[in-house]
């Protein structure tokens, strides 16, 4: 895979962090200086970052598993919907509904539910319900269908999660500490990035800057899904990530993790 521009997280204003008087210590590694009392941002460190999170994602979506992507900020969602086209992968653009993976059967029935509406208010033939009811059914559907819409095809939790901005989607990274699920996000200069696996320090704020470093995902995403294509065609083996030790790990811990939790 190519390795990320430097030039093009520059353009982008990856580098700008928040207010120095904002600032989270624990980013101290990742900033490189101040100009006018705005932290930068270093973005050879940002470059290494991306290019470890894009080979890891890269590799998740070759295994056939799922990244649930969460980014409910107005400046990321329109992003998220247009660059995960093609992908298969989940995702969050609107409020995040707590117990979404802790309480993961209860999810499940929610979207259940979306199907059996769906099934009422598309079947002209059915005489069980008026006209009224119908619509009062489709109101509900749209209702769920805004929040659980994008993650139908989600049949078991993710094997990670890709969350723009960890300060503002507090709950869902705290449900996938939890769970013990792998966390990568876009972490700024006023957030904590103690809890995520893999750190890309960037500006969360900026439109350029979600666009480019999620465009980067959804490629390695498409790359890998693009090799497991070709593997299959070929007759080779694709396995589902069970086969590495580490995925499997983290698979139970889950399991355990959701059993106790519920």
């Amino acid at each position: 895979m190519a390795k990320t521009n430097f030039d093009e997280l520059l353009k982008a204003g990856v580098h700008f962090g928040h207010l120095k008087s904002k600032w989270n210590p624990a980013m101290a590694p990742y900033v490189f200086g101040e100009r006018k009392g705005i932290h930068i941002i270093d973005l050879n460190k940002t470059v290494k970052k991306i290019d470890e999170a894009a080979n890891a994602v890269h590799s998740i979506a070759k295994s056939g598993r799922k990244i649930l992507f969460v980014a409910t900020k107005k400046q990321a969602q329109e992003i998220l919907e247009e660059r995960l086209k093609g992908t298969t992968m989940p995702y969050i653009t609107e409020r995040w509904p707590g117990g979404l993976m802790t309480n993961f059967k209860t999810t499940r029935r929610t979207i259940k539910k979306m199907s059996i509406i769906e099934k009422l208010i598309t079947d002209t033939d059915n005489v069980a319900i008026s006209k009224r009811e119908r619509l009062q059914k489709s109101r509900q559907k749209s209702k769920l269908d805004k929040v659980f819409g994008n993650i139908v095809d989600m049949s078991r939790l993710p094997a990670a999660i890709f969350i723009v901005d960890v300060k503002k989607e507090d709950i869902a990274l705290a449900e996938a500490k939890k769970l013990g699920i792998p966390v990568f996000a876009m972490v700024d200069t006023n957030s904590d990035p103690k809890d995520v696996d893999f750190i890309i320090p960037a500006n969360d704020d900026a439109t350029k800057s979600i666009d480019l470093i999620i465009s980067i995902m959804a490629d390695s995403i498409k790359a890998g899904l693009e090799e497991r294509k070709a593997g299959k065609a070929k007759g080779e083996k694709m396995d589902d990530g069970d086969d590495n030790e580490e995925e499997v790990l983290v698979e139970e811990k889950t399991e355990e993790n959701t059993a106790s939790a519920e």
